[in-house]
């Protein structure tokens, strides 16, 4: 009977441990199936996003070769008299079409006595016909005042922007595969910092490599030509032109001599003072002769 009791105790004692046991299995189930934060997910998301982004707006390096031609800059002023100012300037016109060009500005001037018209046009023209179109056009003026042509040479300053475009694309690539990689958030926003402040740079220095691309394909000319108009249409020897002459130089005469004599008015009555006193003294004198 003692052996029983024993046995009993024994195998109430084991399911109360089994009973205790099984919470603590629950609960270690339930942390090992908890999901992971949104915060995470959410941040990695957006980092593929903005990977794909940049890696579709950036051209791949090193793919490119960068260009070493000679890049040459032209760019001067002409200016030249012609007889017909709107027959030069059609033929400017013409001449810019068929070689590719256009006018970028265009100003008139008149003269302040209307003696002289010009106008100024601001040209561009294909670098390849610049030689060509400047040829055209010292044939089409009637005499070339001024002429001043520049010739620079920017193939170094190219390849200088262009070689610190292409090491950025590079550091801008690296960037985006560590930002592929990346787990931790704060990681993250790190190089999304990196990346925004990398393309910014790239941007400035694709637009300078831009500007310059466009001045070297494309030349610059300013070109002023002007007609003066004569004022004279009679001929300078004839009578009527000569009367005129006279004319007007005797007019100038007496406005010179009436303003002449407003100016010296008091040495004028000092002298009138002195040539009464004068004669009085003398009448005087001559009547004291006729008294002895």
């Amino acid at each position: 009977m003692k052996s029983y009791i024993i046995s009993f105790t024994l195998l109430f004692a084991l399911c109360a441990c089994e009973k205790r046991s099984e919470p603590s299995k629950m609960q270690a189930a339930d942390v090992m199936l908890a999901p992971l934060p949104m915060v995470e997910e959410k941040a990695v998301g957006n980092a593929n996003s903005l990977a794909k982004s940049a890696a579709d707006k950036s051209v791949s390096p090193q793919k490119e070769t960068i260009d070493t031609s000679k890049k040459i800059i032209k760019e001067g002023e002409i200016r030249f008299h012609t007889g017909n100012l709107n027959a030069a300037k059609q033929k400017i016109v013409n001449s810019l079409q068929s070689l590719g060009g256009y006018v970028a500005e265009e100003t008139e001037t008149n003269g302040s006595d209307n003696s002289q018209k010009e106008f100024d046009l601001k040209i561009r023209v294909p670098s390849k016909n610049f030689d060509r179109f400047l040829n055209a056009l010292q044939a089409s003026g009637d005499s070339i005042d001024t002429k001043n042509i520049r010739r620079k040479d920017v193939t170094s300053d190219f390849i200088d922007i262009a070689t610190r475009l292409k090491n950025k694309q590079l550091l801008e690539s690296r960037y985006l595969d560590l930002l592929r990689r990346a787990t931790k958030t704060s990681d993250l926003l790190e190089i999304e910092d990196k990346i925004a402040d990398i393309r910014t740079d790239i941007e400035s220095t694709q637009g300078q490599l831009n500007y310059m691309t466009r001045q070297v394909a494309f030349s610059s000319l300013d070109i002023t030509f002007y007609n003066k108009q004569s004022e004279r249409t009679t001929n300078e020897n004839g009578f009527s032109y000569r009367f005129k002459q006279a004319i007007t130089q005797s007019w100038d005469i007496v406005q010179g001599l009436f303003f002449t004599i407003i100016t010296l008015w008091p040495v004028l009555v000092i002298a009138l003072i002195g040539f009464w006193w004068f004669r009085r003294w003398i009448r005087k004198r001559k009547l004291e002769k006729d008294t002895e």
